[in-house]
């Protein structure tokens, strides 16, 4: 009788647990990685907002009314100078469009919506802007008071 075992085939269970492990891992970063419909059209929402407050902020700080201008497929600022509307060319306020696929409805109103908001900051008219994409939902809403603020739905 031979001492000799005979060679073994197959893998170690501490082998077979590191291959999990990095299956799980790799699993996880992938995850991570998938783009969340609902998180970017809140995204765009929150840009959006963001964009809004620097105008109203600038209608303070300059001491002149400026406007937002909404519609189905953008949004832009104007600037009230020489008794007229002139849209800013400045970042953040320049026109932009909103991003393909997402469809923007502004309150019961179709078309263009114009909110101005005065030097002191309050606005003209109150408005609720509402984004959808892919069955994801946010909303931005423009209070009497000059407040902005971006909501997920």
């Amino acid at each position: 009788m031979s001492l000799k075992r005979s060679a073994e085939h197959g893998f170690t269970l501490v082998e077979l647990m590191v291959v999990v492990t990095i299956i799980g891992l790799a699993s996880a970063v992938a995850v991570f990685v998938m783009p969340d419909p609902r998180g970017r059209v809140f995204d765009e929402a929150t840009r959006f907002a963001a964009r809004v407050r620097a105008a109203h902020d600038s209608a303070i700080v300059e001491a002149r009314p400026v406007s937002v201008w909404i519609t189905g497929g953008g949004y832009g600022f104007d600037r009230r100078l020489a008794g007229g509307w002139t849209p800013i060319s400045e970042k953040p306020l320049r026109v932009e469009r909103w991003t393909e696929g997402t469809r923007a409805t502004i309150g019961d109103l179709s078309g263009r919506v114009r909110v101005t908001f005065d030097p002191t900051g309050l606005v003209d008219r109150p408005a609720t802007v509402a984004l959808s994409r892919g069955g994801a939902e946010a909303s931005v809403t423009i209070d009497a008071d000059g407040s902005v603020r971006a909501d997920a739905r």
